[in-house]
């Protein structure tokens, strides 16, 4: 695809402007789980590209199938965009794996099955099964979970590289939507018990009172690559059941990627509950 809006100059880049490739992305990135739907005009704002430029990209981009546009003119993610996206190897063989257990899981709790990977500093959530009657949440597949408060990003996070761990630490962190500042001494209290317990119970009280209980899965290299959680109302809740389901569940997966060493740690000191899970009262956490 050569770059529309600047003449091309063999073997560099054109004089002026970014690389069209960039600006295609920009485009794609514009839009989010806020944004699903964008005017031509929001399309520009958002990507900081100038409208004429954008219309053109964006055209190119419905002729390959990456963008939709409806009748009303506005543009939507693509079909095919998505079938691309599904061939993820990351993604793609670890669900075929996590599937049959997942909807065990499902079928067991009738609400929110979730299961993430680590992509930079968040967590992606590359499969979600829930059921009708399961309780609302805003999580959706392709979306992206923060590491530092959610169930699936503490496992993740707890069993990234250290120095990976020093860098989150150091940030302003904060429990959204209560604003609520994290205290990094405490995460990291946390994310050792997660590691010693191979498993985190996550109590959340805003926007409705919940509790999600995650467990790492491992690959045949026996490296932590997603986390699985439950997701349930917190009235009823019972942390001492779902624990050692979603550890087996989660066992299970590791199994199926080759593992050897998913029996997990014996759980060690620090504040746990009878069965030795680690328990985080965080009004801010959830998945």
């Amino acid at each position: 695809m050569e770059n529309i809006d600047s003449p091309r100059v063999r073997g560099r880049r054109p004089p002026q402007g970014d690389p069209v490739v960039d600006r295609a992305l920009a485009l794609l990135a514009a839009f989010d789980v806020r944004h699903p739907s964008l005017s031509l005009a929001e399309l520009s704002r958002r990507s900081e590209i100038p409208p004429s430029s954008a219309l053109r990209l964006a055209s190119r981009l419905v002729e390959w199938g990456a963008l939709e546009r409806g009748a009303d003119g506005r543009f939507v993610v693509g079909l095919r965009l998505w079938e691309v996206a599904a061939l993820a190897p990351r993604a793609r063989g670890l669900r075929q794996v996590a599937l049959p257990y997942m909807r065990d899981l499902s079928e067991v709790t009738r609400q929110h099955i979730l299961l993430a990977v680590r992509e930079g500093d968040e967590a992606v959530l590359v499969e979600r099964l829930s059921t009708q009657r399961a309780m609302p949440v805003l999580y959706y597949v392709g979306g992206r979970l923060p590491l530092h408060s959610t169930g699936v990003g503490l496992v993740l996070l707890a069993h990234a590289p250290a120095e990976f761990q020093d860098e989150v630490l150091a940030r302003p962190l904060v429990h959204e939507p209560e604003k609520i500042p994290v205290s990094a001494a405490a995460l990291r209290r946390t994310l050792a018990q997660v590691r010693r317990d191979g498993l985190a119970i996550v109590h959340r009280q805003a926007p409705r009172p919940l509790v999600t209980v995650a467990a790492p899965i491992f690959d045949g290299d026996e490296q932590v690559i997603a986390a699985l959680s439950v997701l349930v109302p917190e009235e009823g809740a019972d942390s001492r059941a779902l624990g050692p389901a979603v550890r087996t569940a989660a066992r299970a997966v590791s199994r199926g990627l080759g593992s050897s060493a998913a029996l997990g740690p014996d759980p060690a000191g620090g504040r746990t509950d009878a069965d030795g899970r680690t328990e985080v009262d965080d009004p801010g956490a959830g998945g």
